[in-house]
C-alpha cells in the first residue's frame, strides 16, 4: 500500500482537481465516490474502480476490509488524515474513497422504454433525489439538459444513494432533439392541464418531461408533450418540489405497470 502524507504530491492536486471541479470530471472522464455504501452499489453492478484511498480509521474498520476483499487487485493508497478530509465534502469522513471512470452509455433514446427527461435542475440534492427515485422505480435511461448541475458531484452521488450504477444517464443533451427521438409518450406536467395523473395510462412506452425548479418546464419543451397532466393537490400548496413531483409521476407508472 502506497503513502501520501504531502498536499505536493502530484497525484493528491489531481484529486483536489477532480472533487471540485465538474469541468476537470468530464475532462479525464472520472470522478470520486465518497463512503462504503457508494462503493459497494458500485461494485454491486458489475465495476471495478481504478484507485482506492484511504484515511487511517478506514485501516480498522470491518467494512471497508470487506469491501478492499472484493477488489484485491486495485491499486490502495493511504492518505495523510488531513489529505483526506480535503477530498472528502463529509464533516466526517467515511474513510475510503474510489476514484472510477464514468460511464457513458451509448444505447439509442429509440430503444428507451421509461425514460427520464430533466431539463435544467440546478439543485444537486434534488438532481440526486431524482437519480435515485428513477432507479428505483426502474427507469432505463435519464437525460439531462446542458443546464442540468453535475449528475457526478459529490453532492449528487451522496443525495442518489448508488442510483447512478442502476441507470443509463446521458448528460448535455439537446432535450428537444431528445424528445422528438423517443418512440412513445411524452408527459408533462402543468398546473394548465385538464388531465390527472391518475386518469392517464402509463403502462406502454412513456418518458416524464421534469422542468427547472423555479421556472419549470421551457415553452418549447412544454410544447412537444404528447399529454399535459397535472398531479392533484387537494391541500393549499400552489406545487410541489421538483423531486417530489418526479417521485410522485414513476411510481404511479410503477403501480400501473404492475
Amino acid at each position: 500500500m502506497k503513502s501520501i502524507q504531502s498536499r505536493d504530491n502530484p497525484f493528491f492536486k489531481e484529486l483536489v482537481k477532480l472533487a471540485g471541479s465538474a469541468r476537470q470530471r468530464n475532462k479525464s472522464n472520472q470522478t470520486l465516490l465518497d463512503g462504503a455504501h457508494l462503493l459497494a452499489a458500485y461494485l454491486d453492478a458489475g465495476m471495478l474502480p481504478q484507485h482506492i484511498l484511504l484515511n487511517a480509521a478506514a485501516l480498522r474498520d470491518d467494512e471497508i476490509a470487506g469491501l478492499l476483499q472484493r477488489i484485491k487487485n486495485v491499486p490502495v493508497t493511504q492518505l495523510d488524515d488531513k489529505l483526506f478530509a480535503e477530498l472528502s465534502e463529509l464533516k466526517t469522513p467515511t474513510g475510503i474513497l474510489a476514484l472510477i471512470d464514468l460511464p457513458r452509455p451509448d444505447i439509442p433514446i429509440t430503444q428507451s422504454r421509461f425514460a427520464l427527461l430533466l431539463e435544467d435542475i440546478q439543485d444537486p440534492g434534488n438532481l440526486g433525489s431524482m437519480l435515485r427515485s428513477a432507479a428505483a422505480a426502474g427507469c432505463d435511461a435519464v437525460f439531462l439538459s446542458q443546464g442540468c448541475a453535475d449528475a457526478w458531484s459529490p453532492k449528487v452521488l451522496r443525495a442518489a444513494m448508488g442510483g447512478h450504477f442502476a441507470l443509463r444517464i446521458y448528460e448535455q443533451q439537446d432535450l428537444p432533439g431528445v424528445a422528438k427521438a423517443f418512440s412513445g409518450t411524452l408527459l408533462a406536467t402543468s398546473l394548465q392541464a385538464a388531465r390527472s395523473l391518475y386518469d392517464y395510462d402509463l403502462r406502454g412506452n412513456i418518458a416524464f418531461l421534469i422542468g427547472n425548479e423555479g421556472a419549470g418546464l421551457s415553452a418549447g419543451l412544454l410544447n412537444l408533450a404528447t399529454q399535459k397532466i397535472f398531479i392533484p393537490m387537494p391541500g393549499k400548496v400552489e406545487s410541489l418540489n421538483a423531486a417530489a413531483a418526479t417521485a410522485i409521476c414513476l411510481f404511479e407508472a410503477v403501480r400501473q405497470r404492475q
